[in-house]
């Protein structure tokens, strides 16, 4: 790279050439796999609880929107066995089902003791955000890393011990990166050996890595305007 660039341009921006810089090109193209779920609306509103368009879907969109379409995908390519499992897991006795109407998916959740399937407007926001959380684990093209902030959310404390099964069934095909209040999915995670557990703490006002020592810290600064 033998160009000048302003501080507020991006690397990734200016220099897209394959041929001249296959090291930049790769790195973006890593970066832009990368999934973030920050989070997922559950409320009676949500675009999880509206039938879409049904198309192949192997990523599950940022808000949820396409959840019928994903986990129609996670059945059509080979994980089926692993969608199953993983309900049952958290829900013994239940089942999803996707119907098609016109070209749209609808989700349906099956459970014991009920004479229908509940539609995905009926359902809890718990049950709700974990079928979510399943249809973004069992993607059939996991990304190298993935980023859940705070999966607990509204989640039946009975939930975490199978959602924390979950992500680590899903870390052996990304590196999961899971932000987290709770005390129990914490605890759940870390009995994972390859689980490494970073807590942060305040003080005097700054958020400080616990246990991080003078020479442990970063050799680097936020830069600052001049």
């Amino acid at each position: 790279i033998d160009k000048d660039m302003n501080p507020f341009d991006s690397i990734f921006d200016r220099f897209l050439n394959m041929d001249r810089c296959p090291e930049i090109f790769y790195l973006r193209e890593n970066i832009r796999n990368w999934r973030f779920y920050d989070y997922f609306r559950t409320d009676k509103d949500a675009p999880a609880r509206q039938s879409q368009i049904g198309t192949f879907t192997p990523i599950l969109n940022h808000d949820g929107s396409d959840v019928a379409a994903a986990i129609q995908t996670v059945m059509e390519n080979g994980i089926m066995e692993n969608l199953v499992s993983t309900i049952e897991d958290a829900f013994p006795g239940a089942r999803l089902e996707v119907q098609a109407e016109q070209g749209r998916f609808s989700l349906f959740f099956h459970q014991p003791g009920l004479l229908r399937p509940l539609t995905v407007s009926e359902l809890s926001e718990g049950t709700l955000r974990y079928i979510l959380l399943v249809a973004a684990l069992l993607t059939p093209r996991p990304p190298e890393l993935m980023v859940l902030n705070e999966p607990e959310t509204s989640l039946h404390p009975d939930l975490i011990p199978a959602l924390a099964r979950l992500i680590i069934k899903a870390s052996k095909e990304s590196q999961i990166w899971v932000i987290s209040h709770s005390k129990v999915l914490i605890k759940q995670l870390t009995k994972y050996k390859h689980c490494k557990h970073l807590e942060l703490e305040k003080e005097l006002g700054a958020t400080l890595l616990k246990g991080q020592n003078l020479l442990d810290k970063p050799q680097w600064k936020w830069p600052v305007k001049s």
